[in-house]
């Protein structure tokens, strides 16, 4: 019987993703503004600016010229599901440097504006807003100093990472039309 080859994580990772990859390769610019809009939507998802991301990362794209659909894709990252998850760690990296509640309560207060942007309206961007300030500062501020460290955290991992895989992808893809001019 024929051992079955176990494939490697990065390579699970890297066939899942294709997709992702595919579409990227495919929006105008260069790997530079398209590992850039995507890296800048990156860091706007981890801040808690809720209601106005998808705005914010568009102008911001555009004032910094970089690939505006890769920032708003980005900026998906963050929604209803993901956001105790992800503004939880925030928090906990911003309550290392300013004292604020316990992780737990101020988890249990972030899973609770989840489930209340969930009741809004795309739309209802000063109701989403409003939820946001109803946590109070003593639970906001830790929450945007970690949501800044964590953002450029992965922001700059994110952009060095895609800047090279977008460079051999278009490298790989020149390569290919030259080939196939050649037939």
């Amino acid at each position: 019987m024929a051992q079955k080859k176990k494939k490697l994580p990065f390579t699970w990772i890297f066939l899942r993703m294709r997709p992702v990859f595919r579409w990227l390769i495919r929006l105008r610019g260069s790997p530079q503004a398209i590992a850039g809009g995507f890296s800048l939507g990156l860091f706007i998802a981890f801040t808690p600016t809720i209601g106005i991301q998808i705005f914010l990362a568009f102008f911001l794209a555009t004032a910094l010229n970089v690939n505006r659909p890769a920032a708003v894709l980005a900026v998906w990252l963050t929604n209803p599901v993901t956001i105790p998850a992800i503004f939880s760690l925030n928090y906990l990296l911003g309550s290392l440097i300013w004292e604020g509640p316990s992780v737990p309560v101020a988890s249990r207060r972030l899973f609770e504006l989840a489930s209340q942007l969930t009741t809004f309206d795309l739309w209802a961007i000063t109701d989403q807003l409003s939820a946001v300030a109803e946590l109070g500062m003593d639970i906001i501020v830790p929450l945007i100093l970690g949501s800044i460290i964590a953002g450029a955290l992965s922001a700059t991992l994110s952009y060095v990472v895609l800047f090279r895989l977008l460079t051999f992808l278009f490298a790989r893809r020149a390569k290919r039309k030259i080939k196939d001019g050649m037939h």
